[in-house]
């Protein structure tokens, strides 16, 4: 009997000490997000760095300190992970930029964007798998297949959308970072999708069908995707607005609109469908609609809730990728012939620069054809920005190139390996090179402009703003770019009066068309400002805001 005793207890000393390391690595980290924020905050005028950039600088000094007191056993105290990564750490941000973005800005220019970031993305993974395929033989990175390189492609093709909203800002340049920030939303669905393709497909039997398959495979997932978003944020609106939970709990209501949002993204992700695209266009309704159902105080916490969530995954992120930078394992297999990692990852930045220009310059010539307006034009200052902002390289990758060339983050094959350390070492160099000068080349090629004037007074409108309110909450959901939001909110589009106007102002017959039917049908189902459920003595009823 005392063997099995024995036995228990040692158990269970292992069991605390394992306990006692995982607080100790968990308490070294969060004070690790601690220093990010306020060194990020110390830096905040700074011009060339951002906390993208100074997560990652301290995440690898700390690795560095880690891997000298541990004797060059490991450089990390967490494990990277793919699923920490895509459940819990990608849906705020991305959800958050939805909550966020400017939809007049997304939507008008949303073919543009749609080009970018699945026509784009697909030219690119062209591009990266085509030079892979002709220079790494002669590079002798080791045994790799078809299915490798095009994995290669997919992997490299996947901008960082992370580090873009940090180093583009909405307000100062709403244009560069709707087409920025939209394109790379869809990049990375689009990464994720192809990446997924490639795996399910036989790649020994390639017939021309299987253009048509992928075809076919994207668009049901992109269409799918999306509706399903927008289902589930209109549901979320449809059930506070009926049930106005906030009358007797604003703590139920918060915490319905977070559940709900991320709902969308595991939803999809149960479905086998793209939860990046499902979680951003739910926030994009949930702004439009759920967001004006409920109470003032909810909208304030709902807003600086998604913003913090956002913020502190996006420092996690950066933090965790520069820890994980350094782990000897991967790297001892390259270190008898560096020359070759070092090699790998040049020409891989080589082609991510090259698949980039491919489709930036002509998709824009593309898209400025269909553009009557020269205001609406992207310039070929704009296109060099676009081109420079989405070389970054990011956690998206790393991902899923840990997919690829790894089993539970663990590998032991050469080429394998090259891949893996070749992968690190592209998403560090670009997130410090490209993202440090990012900001300086938005000064240089566009200097900033003085603020606009403010609006005219006009009689019988009155327009409010409150600072709890969302940037997107306060445009409707289509617009035109030209039109300011008096424009949208306070005056009646006019009916064009031949079809050659029609077909002049497009954009002005869509806002009109869907205006009407958000007034007639949605708003009326759904709520939204100006269709708020009000209780009696509330701040929104002595106000009058209710209609």
């Amino acid at each position: 009997m005392a063997f099995p005793l024995s036995a228990i207890v040692s158990k269970l000393q292992m069991v605390s000490t394992s306990d006692h390391a995982s607080v100790v690595s968990m308490n070294i980290f969060v004070a690790l997000l601690c220093a990010c924020i306020v060194i990020g905050h110390l830096l905040e005028e700074n011009r060339w760095m951002n906390e993208s950039i100074t997560a990652l600088l301290i995440g690898v000094c700390t690795g560095v300190v880690i891997l000298l007191f541990s004797g060059g056993k490991s450089s990390h105290i967490l494990v990277f992970s793919e699923d920490l990564f895509f459940i819990y750490l990608l849906p705020p941000i991305i959800f958050n930029a939805g909550f966020q973005v400017k939809k007049k800005q997304f939507f008008v220019n949303f073919i543009t964007i749609m080009l970018f970031g699945a026509v784009g993305t697909i030219i690119s993974c062209i591009i990266i798998t085509l030079g892979a395929t002709q220079i790494f033989k002669r590079l002798d990175v080791g045994p790799l297949e078809l299915g490798d390189y095009l994995a290669i492609g997919t992997i490299f093709a996947a901008t960082d959308s992370v580090c873009t909203l940090q180093v583009l800002n909405q307000d100062e340049t709403p244009l560069l970072y709707s087409l920025v920030f939209g394109e790379g939303v869809v990049n990375d669905a689009t990464s994720v999708v192809l990446f997924n393709a490639i795996q399910n497909f036989d790649l020994n039997k390639i017939d021309p069908t299987i253009a048509l398959q992928f075809l076919g495979n994207f668009l049901y997932l992109f269409i799918t995707s999306t509706m399903l978003g927008v289902l589930t944020g209109l549901l979320s609106a449809y059930i506070i607005k009926k049930l106005y939970i906030g009358r007797h709990s604003t703590d139920r209501e918060v915490a319905l609109v977070m559940l709900m949002a991320y709902l969308s993204y595991m939803l999809a992700e149960l479905c086998g469908l793209s939860g990046i695209l499902t979680v951003f266009f739910c926030g994009i309704v949930m702004s439009h609609y759920t967001w004006h159902n409920v109470t003032e105080s909810s909208r304030i916490t709902t807003k600086h809730a998604f913003a913090t969530l956002s913020f502190v995954a996006e420092i996690f992120i950066f933090l965790y990728v520069g820890m994980d930078a350094l782990d000897i394992e991967k790297w001892k297999f390259v270190s008898d012939s560096p020359g070759t990692s070092v090699a790998t990852s040049s020409v891989l930045l080589g082609l991510i620069l090259l698949g980039r220009a491919a489709f930036v310059f002509p998709l824009s010539f593309l898209s400025n054809l269909a553009k009557k307006s020269p205001n609406e034009k992207i310039s070929i200052r704009q296109q060099v920005i676009i081109w420079w902002a989405g070389l970054m390289r990011g956690a998206v990758s790393i991902a899923l190139a840990y997919n690829q060339f790894t089993r539970s983050g663990h590998t032991s094959l050469r080429s394998n390996a090259v891949m893996i350390t070749s992968t690190i070492t592209v998403v560090l160099f670009s997130t410090m090179v490209f993202g440090l000068m990012t900001k300086p080349l938005i000064r240089l090629l566009l200097p900033h402009s003085p603020p606009h004037s403010p609006l005219p007074k006009t009689t019988g409108i009155t327009i409010t703003t409150d600072a709890s309110t969302p940037k997107s909450a306060t445009v409707p959901l289509l617009g035109s770019a030209q039109e300011s939001e008096v424009d949208i909110d306070g005056f009646e589009i006019h009916r064009p009066s031949s079809i050659r106007a029609l077909l002049a102002t497009p954009t002005h017959t869509v806002h009109r068309l869907w205006r009407k039917f958000d007034d007639a049908f949605m708003r009326p189902m759904f709520g939204g400002r100006g269709f708020v459920p009000v209780e009696p003595g509330s701040p929104t009823e002595r106000n009058g805001e209710w209609r």
